[in-house]
C-alpha cells in the first residue's frame, strides 16, 4: 500500500470547528457506543468532517475529532491515513474517482485516464477553475459495466471518451447528468441488453400457481388413458397380493386399495417411472410387481394434486395439523406401544429415524397399525409429515403387511440383515 501523507501546511486550514447541526449529530453517532467504546465513532466522525470540509479531511479537522471522542491524535491520524475514502490533499467539486483494477482497463479505463490528465490535469491536481479533481483507485464494485468511475457518491458506468467528455462538460456547465449506465444498461446485463429471463410473464405476477395447475391437468388427464390389460400370467390364480412365506405355509398379502375412480398408469408411462432411481424407496418394496407399481404411481399423483388444491385454498399460516385434516383422516393411535415392545419401523424403506420418532408421536408403533392404513389415513400421514405421495411411492402398507406377517423385506444399503421375528 503506498505511503499516505497529509497536505502541506500552505493549504492546511488556520482551525475547523462543527457546525452546530453536525456537532449534534456527532452526538448522536457517539451515543450509540456504550461507555468507553466511544471510539467506535472515529470513522462517521471523519467521514462527516470531510464532508463539512469540502471533500477532503484536513489536519485540524482530525484534531478536532480526536478531542471529541477523546483519542490521541496519532490514532485518529492512523485511521484517516489508512483508508483511502479519506481525502488527505483539496479536492475540487466534482472529484472524479477513476477505477483502474482490471476488468475497467482492459474495457478502456486507459482512454478515460487520458480524458482526466487533459481536461483536469495530472492525478491528485485541482482544475484551474477548482471544478475538478480525479484520481485512480481500485476496484469500485461495478465491473459488469466497465469502464466506470465514481463522481461525489454516484457511479457513472459504461463510459468511452466521448461520453466521458460529455459528462464533464455538463457538470461544469451545471447541467443535469443521468447516474448509472450511460448506454441504458440494466442491472448486470451483457453488452447489446439482456438474453435470458426476457418473457415478461416471469414478472407479472402469472405463473404464480402454474406450476399446480399444470400438476393437476396432467393427473386428470389419466382419467381418459386406457388401462393397460395385465398378461394372465402375470396375476396369481388365487391371490390378490403377493406371497409371504410363514409358518403355515404362503401367506397372501393384500396392496394398499385404491379408489375404483383412480385409473392405472399403462406401463412405461411417465407417471409409472416419476420416481427417480436414486431416490429413497425407488427400489421397490419386495412383492411389488410393474402394474402394481404403476397403480401406486397413479394413486400418488392424483392424490397429490387433489392435496395441493386443497392446501392452496388454507390460509397461509395454516398449521400442519390443520393441512392434515384438511385433506384426510388422522389414524388412530396407541398411547404406547403393546408390551412397551415398538417394532422396528426403520425396516420399512423410506421410514429414517426422524420419521419413526415422528410416527411414535402419532401412536404408531407397531407395523400392524401401517398396514392397517385407509387411503383418508394415508393422506392425512403424508400431508402431516410434508411428503404426501411418499407412502404410497414407497409401498409403506404393503411393506408393514409383510413385515406384520413375519415375512421379510430385505434390507436397507448399509444395515444389518435383519432377523426374523
Amino acid at each position: 500500500m503506498s505511503v499516505r501523507r497529509l497536505a502541506a501546511e500552505t493549504v492546511q486550514p488556520k482551525d475547523f470547528a462543527f457546525t452546530a447541526e453536525n456537532t449534534g449529530w456527532a452526538k448522536g453517532q457517539i451515543a450509540k457506543y456504550p461507555p468507553g467504546r466511544q471510539a467506535s465513532a472515529v470513522i462517521p466522525l471523519l467521514w462527516k468532517a470531510q464532508e463539512q470540509a469540502g471533500g477532503w479531511t484536513p489536519r485540524k479537522a482530525i484534531e478536532e475529532v480526536a478531542a471529541m471522542l477523546d483519542m490521541p491524535f496519532i490514532r485518529v491520524m492512523e485511521i484517516a491515513t489508512f483508508y483511502t475514502m479519506f481525502n488527505l490533499s483539496p479536492v475540487g467539486r466534482h472529484h472524479v474517482q477513476l477505477c483502474g483494477t482490471v476488468p475497467c482497463h482492459v474495457c478502456g479505463a486507459i482512454e478515460l485516464k487520458a480524458v482526466c490528465e487533459q481536461r483536469i490535469g495530472p492525478q491528485g491536481t485541482v482544475s484551474a477553475d477548482g471544478k475538478f479533481s480525479w484520481i485512480e483507485v481500485e476496484c469500485l464494485g461495478a465491473c459488469c459495466n466497465a469502464p466506470m468511475v465514481q463522481i461525489g457518491y454516484d457511479y457513472y458506468e459504461d463510459l468511452t471518451p466521448e461520453n466521458f467528455g460529455k459528462l464533464l462538460d455538463d457538470l461544469a456547465a451545471g447541467r443535469p447528468v443521468k447516474t448509472g449506465s450511460q448506454t441504458g444498461r440494466s442491472g448486470s446485463e451483457p453488452q447489446g441488453g439482456g438474453a435470458t429471463l426476457t418473457d415478461a410473464a416471469l414478472f407479472d405476477g402469472s405463473q404464480i400457481g402454474a406450476w399446480k395447475k399444470r400438476f393437476a391437468e396432467e393427473a386428470m388427464k389419466l382419467v381418459g388413458e386406457p388401462v393397460q390389460e395385465k398378461p394372465a400370467a402375470a396375476a396369481p390364480a388365487a391371490s390378490s397380493g403377493p406371497a409371504v412365506p410363514g409358518a403355515g405355509g404362503s401367506v397372501h398379502v393384500p396392496q394398499p386399495a385404491a379408489p375404483k375412480d383412480l385409473p392405472v398408469a399403462p406401463a412405461g408411462s411417465a407417471i409409472a417411472n416419476a420416481v427417480p432411481a436414486d431416490e429413497p424407496g425407488a427400489d421397490h418394496a419386495p412383492g411389488d410387481s410393474s402394474g402394481a407399481h404403476a397403480e401406486h404411481e397413479a394413486v400418488a399423483r392424483r392424490e397429490e394434486a387433489e392435496i395441493a388444491e386443497k392446501l392452496a385454498a388454507l390460509p397461509k399460516d395454516a398449521t400442519a395439523l390443520d393441512k392434515a385434516n384438511a385433506v384426510g383422516e388422522k389414524p388412530t393411535g396407541l398411547e404406547t406401544a403393546r408390551g412397551d415392545a415398538a417394532d422396528n419401523l426403520q425396516r420399512i424403506k423410506g421410514v429414517g429415524k426422524v420419521n419413526e420418532g415422528r410416527l411414535h408421536d402419532l401412536g404408531i408403533f407397531h407395523f400392524d397399525q401401517i398396514a392397517h392404513w385407509t387411503r383418508a389415513e394415508i393422506r392425512w400421514v403424508g400431508t402431516y409429515l410434508a411428503f404426501p405421495g411418499r407412502i404410497d411411492r414407497e409401498n409403506w402398507v404393503g411393506q408393514a403387511t409383510i413385515l406384520a406377517a413375519g415375512g421379510d423385506i430385505g434390507k436397507k444399503p448399509g444395515e444389518p440383515h435383519p432377523e426374523r421375528h
